[in-house]
C-alpha cells in the first residue's frame, strides 16, 4: 500500500477574470468552440504557474505533476445521446503547456478510463483516503465539503474493497450560488450570515425526498444538478416556507443546513449500516472534515449537532496529518504516481467500475 509525505501544500485562486469565464462555460446553454478552445489553454497556463511557484516556493525537484484540471461537465449516469447511451466528463486544463514548462511529464484526465470501464468516474479520492486514514481499530469517514459534498467511508481494518464511497449532494455549492444571488458576494465568510438567519426545515426535507438521496451508492452529482437552475428553485422554495417573513438570511442558513442535513441522510441510509457490517461490533466512529466548508463555522457547527449525538466524533483531516485544503491535490498527486508505475488507481466498490483501471493520460515534458 503506497505512503504519502507531504513536504508542502500552496494554493492559488484564479484570476478574476478566469474564475468568470469558467462559471460561465460550466452554466453555459450556448457557448463558441472558440472560447472553449482558448479557456482551456489558459487554464493550462494558470496551472503551470501555479506549479512553477510552488517548486520555487518550497525548493523541491519535480520529476512529475499531476494535474486533475477544471471539471466543467460531468455526467456520470448514462443518457441517450446521438441514439446510444453514454457517459461524458470534461476536465480543462492543456497538459501540454505544463510539461513544456517544467520539462516533465504531467498525467492528466484521470476521469475518463473510470468511466470507460462502466464507473461513474467520481469519486477518485478514496484511493488517497485509504492509503493516508485507513485504521485497524477506528472506522472513519473521510467527509469533503467542496462544491459537492463527497465521503469515502473506510471501516476498521477493510481491505480496499470494502470502502464505501459517493457523492452527498451540494457542499458549498447552492450556499455559494444563493449568496451571489441574493448579497453578490462570492460565499458566506466564516458563515456570518447563515448564522443570522434560521433554517425553513420545510424547503430542506422537499429538496432531500428527491431521488438523488436515496439513490443508492455509488452515485455522483456535480453542476448539473445543484448549480444556477436549482439555486433559482431552491431560494423559492424557501421563499414560500418562510412565508410572510421570509428574509435573504434565511436562505443562506437553510442552504447551509441543507449541506449538514444531506451529511446526515446519508449517514443514516448508507453509512451506518455499511460500518455495522464491515467492521468488528463497537469501533469509534471518526467523520474526518476536509474541503473549503470546514471553514464554514456554521455550517461545522450544523454538522456536529447532527452527527455527535449518534456517538460520531467530527475532527478536522489537519488533525490527522493533511491540511484540509491539500486534500485533493495530495489525492491526484498520488494517483499520478500510480498512473505512472502502471497501477490502479480507481476503487471500483466506490465508482461502480466494473473493474480497477490505470487512470488518467501521460503528457511528455
Amino acid at each position: 500500500m503506497p505512503r504519502v509525505k507531504l513536504l508542502g501544500h500552496a494554493g492559488f485562486a484564479y484570476p478574476k477574470g478566469l474564475r468568470a469565464a469558467v462559471l460561465e462555460a460550466m452554466d453555459a446553454q450556448a457557448i463558441s468552440v472558440a472560447e472553449l478552445a482558448r479557456l482551456n489553454w489558459r487554464l493550462g497556463e494558470a496551472y503551470a504557474d501555479s506549479v512553477a511557484k510552488t517548486v520555487e516556493q518550497f525548493g523541491v525537484k519535480v520529476d512529475l505533476v499531476g494535474c486533475h484540471g477544471q471539471t466543467v461537465y460531468h455526467q456520470g449516469a448514462a443518457e441517450k445521446y446521438l441514439g446510444k447511451p453514454l457517459q461524458c466528463t470534461w476536465q480543462m486544463g492543456e497538459a501540454s503547456i505544463i510539461a513544456e514548462r517544467l520539462r516533465v511529464p504531467v498525467v492528466s484526465d484521470f476521469r475518463p478510463a473510470d468511466m470507460a470501464a462502466g464507473g461513474q468516474g467520481a469519486p477518485l479520492v478514496p484511493m488517497l483516503d485509504f492509503c493516508a486514514f485507513r485504521s485497524e481499530k477506528v472506522s472513519r469517514v473521510l467527509q469533503n465539503l467542496g462544491g459537492i459534498g463527497n465521503l469515502t467511508a473506510i471501516p476498521a481494518g477493510a481491505a480496499v474493497d470494502g470502502l464505501m464511497a459517493f457523492d452527498t449532494g451540494p457542499g458549498n455549492m447552492v450556499i455559494d450560488g444563493c449568496m451571489k444571488r441574493l448579497y453578490e458576494r462570492e460565499f458566506d465568510k466564516n458563515g456570518t450570515v447563515a448564522r443570522s438567519g434560521r433554517v425553513l426545515q420545510d424547503a430542506i426535507e422537499k429538496v432531500l425526498a428527491e431521488p438523488y438521496f436515496s439513490a443508492l451508492p455509488p452515485k455522483s452529482c456535480g453542476r448539473e444538478q445543484y448549480g444556477d437552475a436549482f439555486v433559482s428553485r431552491f431560494i423559492s422554495m424557501c421563499r414560500k416556507a418562510g412565508g410572510r417573513e421570509d428574509r435573504d438570511e434565511d436562505v443562506i442558513a437553510t442552504a447551509t443546513a441543507l449541506t449538514a442535513a444531506s451529511i446526515l441522510d446519508a449517514h443514516r441510509r448508507f453509512v451506518w449500516a455499511h460500518l455495522g457490517q464491515k467492521a468488528p461490533l463497537a469501533t469509534k466512529i471518526e467523520y474526518v472534515v476536509a474541503g473549503g466548508g470546514t471553514r464554514n463555522s456554521t455550517l461545522m457547527r450544523m454538522l456536529q449537532e447532527r452527527l455527535e449525538p449518534l456517538g460520531v466524533k467530527v475532527r478536522l483531516m489537519e488533525e490527522l496529518g493533511i491540511p484540509a485544503q491539500a486534500k485533493e491535490a495530495v489525492a491526484f498527486a498520488l494517483m499520478a504516481w500510480m498512473t505512472w508505475f502502471g497501477l490502479s488507481g480507481n476503487v471500483p466498490a466506490a465508482t461502480g467500475a466494473k473493474r480497477p483501471v490505470v487512470l488518467g493520460k501521460v503528457t511528455y515534458g
